[in-house]
């Protein structure tokens, strides 16, 4: 296992970048506690795999270095650093039987055969084809073939790092969780350091310590999935986490209180009057319809999606969620939405204000 520090990092597939958006990963510093298991989430394009590909060693960074407990390897090829990677895509070989191929990374380093055949044994097991050990991996699906990818990258103990490069990708559902909940026990019974690219919010919230949230090249967050979910440090973050995404809502703020189109909605906390594009964002679970107080809305649609409505409303304008339990009717005067004020965060720009208490 390995503490990995990205110091001054970025990178740009452009020769001579200038502005920010010549990088497909802009300037950071980040570093991953050793023996913790990581999401990088985000969608394509964002930078996620670049970053993975530069840790790995298969890219060389355009700028800054890459360290494993404090030794720079950014000029260190992949053999070196010791790591195993599971790509999107199955990478096997064919003319191997699935034991084979499980116990090839082992047998590439010597190890004798009767911890290959326990550690295959244990593996197979966990990614459910013990009853295929003995098939040539040619001929198998490709979801099958990506199982065996996986518990490739899984077998070896003594690794510095564990890259996951979106690996469910063609694993059946049903499949899929079980993975999930496979890679969390080996996480904790070996503490290896995990890193798991994923477009999917889900995955990255079940699968992680923490997650990592790309934007554009940039990351934007990175938090535990209670963090994320109720202080979102970005507005791609309160959008991109959550379904339905956070509702965003030009304000103009003083102190602790929200001035919105309609009307005023509390503050927990004072924020004084910050310039700038001023927006409140507050998760469609934290805002409830009422006949009676809070700021006027016009219903649109309710969905119902089985264990709660998704209230789809407009406020001024604006466009907003509001999640209501099953079973209470929403009556025909309840046309007001009242937001929790704890639950209220305001942006600057796009940035988390953090405010001061009121």
């Amino acid at each position: 296992m390995a503490r990995i520090t990205l110091d001054d990092l970025a990178h740009s597939y452009l020769p001579d970048p200038k502005r920010d958006e010549d990088y497909a990963l802009r300037p950071l510093n980040l570093e991953w506690a050793d023996g913790e298991a990581y999401a990088l989430l985000g969608p394509s394009g964002c930078g996620k795999s670049t970053l993975l590909n530069i840790i790995s060693g298969l890219l060389r960074p355009s700028r800054g270095r890459i360290l494993f407990d404090g030794q720079d390897v950014t000029d260190a090829p992949t053999a070196e650093r010791n790591i195993a990677q599971v790509f999107q895509f199955p990478v096997v070989y064919d003319t191997m039987t699935v034991r084979e191929n499980l116990a090839f990374p082992l047998k590439n380093r010597g190890r004798d055969r009767a911890y290959v055949a326990s550690r295959v044994a244990a593996v197979a097991e966990m990614i459910g084809m013990e009853a295929e050990l003995d098939r040539r991996a040619q001929g198998l699906t490709a979801d099958a073939k990506q199982k065996i990818s996986l518990g490739r990258g899984m077998v070896r103990e003594d690794v510095n790092a564990l890259l996951f490069d979106e690996p469910l990708t063609v694993i059946d559902p049903h499949m899929k969780w079980r993975l999930r909940t496979q890679l969390k026990s080996l996480h904790h019974e070996f503490r290896h350091t995990m890193i798991y690219v994923t477009h999917d919010q889900t995955e990255a919230l079940t699968f992680a310590d923490k997650v990592v949230v790309m934007h554009a090249g940039q990351v934007v967050q990175i938090g535990t999935p209670q963090e994320l979910f109720e202080r979102p440090a970005h507005t791609f973050v309160g959008y991109f986490i959550g379904s339905p995404g956070m509702n965003l809502i030009p304000a103009r703020v003083e102190g602790a209180t929200a001035h919105l189109d309609g009307g005023a909605t509390p503050l927990a906390r004072g924020y004084g009057a910050p310039s700038g594009r001023v927006e409140i964002g507050v998760r469609p679970e934290f805002a409830r319809l009422s006949a009676t107080e809070g700021l006027p809305v016009r219903i649109d649609r309710v969905e119902d999606v089985g264990r709660h409505r998704i209230v789809r409303a407009t406020l001024e304008g604006t466009p907003i969620s509001i999640v209501m339990p099953e079973g209470p009717p929403i009556g025909a005067d309840m046309t007001r939405v009242v937001f929790d004020p704890a639950h209220v965060n305001v942006y600057r720009d796009d940035w988390r204000l953090e405010g001061e208490a009121a």
